[in-house]
């Protein structure tokens, strides 16, 4: 009887050690909150492209900022060329279409091809009862070009602007003394519409180029 006491007793004991070392383990730690983590990525990822796109956003208007600036220079570098008035001979024909006749005149015009505009205006117009015009202002000039002497003059010429052979042939004489008088000037190359044509109004052979004659 005193026997099985004594291993009721040592089995109490050995219950008690393992109750006591069992209480002493520490407490596992809560899962972590994996919401909160990817949250505070999401915002730390967000803010980084904020600032990755605050910088492009610079730079791009930098970029902007520095065109800006070249393309005015380029627009303050442009300078238009200054009004010159030069005196020239007009070439008219008289009331009754006997033959070319002269008149002073004054021609206003900036650069090389606005001068030949200008003096093929002059041509069509004549505040003078006695110099008539061989030049209809019907007539439209639509291009003037003017390179290493040769001066191309193209034209629209509607049907109300013919003249007759003696006409045509003033016509062009008046063209040939307007423009060779500018020394610059070695041939006059006349179009119609872009086009080369046998006869300005049907009656006169057109020359192709028409040349300075010679002294």
């Amino acid at each position: 009887m005193s026997q099985r006491k004594y291993w009721s007793a040592a089995i109490l004991a050995a219950v008690m050690v393992m109750s006591s070392g069992c209480g002493d383990k520490p407490a596992a730690a809560p899962p972590a909150d994996t919401g909160a983590v990817k949250q505070a990525a999401g915002a730390d990822e967000s803010n980084v492209k904020d600032e990755v796109g605050t910088i492009h956003q610079g730079q791009e208007t930098a970029g902007t900022q520095t065109a800006g600036n070249s393309t005015s220079v380029t627009d303050g570098d442009k300078k238009e060329e200054p009004m010159r008035k030069e005196k020239v001979v007009l070439y008219y024909t008289d009331p009754e279409l006997m033959g070319v006749v002269e008149a002073p005149g004054e021609i206003m015009y900036s650069g090389a091809e606005d001068k030949y505009a200008k003096a093929f205006n002059a041509l069509q117009q004549s505040d003078d009862e006695e110099f008539v015009p061989l030049w209809n202002e019907a007539i439209t000039l639509n291009q003037v070009e003017f390179d290493a002497g040769a001066l191309v003059l193209d034209i629209t010429k509607p049907a109300e602007a013919n003249l007759g052979a003696g006409g045509e042939m003033y016509a062009l004489e008046a063209l040939e003394n307007m423009f060779f008088q500018f020394e610059e000037v070695q041939s006059i190359q006349l179009l119609i519409d872009g086009e080369q044509v046998e006869s300005l109004m049907g009656h006169v052979v057109l020359e192709h180029p028409m040349k300075r004659p010679t002294p």
